[in-house]
């Protein structure tokens, strides 16, 4: 197999994506697990930086924060996933609404409406299982690196927004479609 098909079939692979997801709510959830992402454009944002370590990375940097926890190592740099493509909403993956049903639908997540702010938190069994996969090694960078996130950028979503575009201008002068270098 080759790696540009190996990379195809691992973005195609929802399952890696909706435990990066569950790994992110969690940390956000606090240690009670009760705690909720207030809103698809924080969750998209927060996610866009978590998925994307290399921008983490220039958003610590661009804050006066240390990098270091942030170990971006040398494949992420350089690979097909290093980069992304600008989607209608700058950094928006069309699939966030999928991936939040599907979690639903297995029980992992929960969805509440206030106003117009959608809240998405953990079920038990997703607390569970976002605590499993955080101890698992293969998935230790997403654990350290969510906790960096909520760290330093625990910001209602419309704050954290221009704040990425801010420091990012280039994500938004993109023609739709067209792929982001970090």
């Amino acid at each position: 197999m080759n790696v540009f098909r190996a990379l195809s079939d691992l973005e195609a692979n929802d399952h890696v994506h909706l435990g990066r997801l569950l790994i992110l709510i969690s940390v956000f959830a606090g240690d009670d697990g009760i705690g909720t992402i207030e809103g698809l454009t924080k969750l998209a944002k927060l996610d866009f930086l978590l998925r994307y370590p290399t921008y983490l990375e220039r958003a610590l940097r661009q804050r006066g924060k240390p990098t270091v926890r942030v170990e971006v190592a040398e494949h992420e740099r350089l690979s097909v996933e290093s980069s992304m493509v600008r989607f209608r909403y700058g950094p928006w993956d069309f699939r966030y609404r999928r991936f939040i049903n599907l979690l639903v639908a297995k029980g992992l997540a929960e969805v509440n409406i206030k106003g117009r702010t959608i809240e998405v938190g953990l079920t038990p069994t997703g607390v569970e299982v976002a605590d499993r996969l955080s101890n698992d090694e293969r998935f230790s960078d997403i654990a350290r690196r969510a906790r960096l996130l909520k760290t330093h950028f625990d910001y209602e979503g419309t704050y954290l927004m221009k704040l990425i575009y801010q420091m990012f201008p280039e994500i938004t002068t993109l023609r739709l479609g067209e792929e982001i270098r970090p």
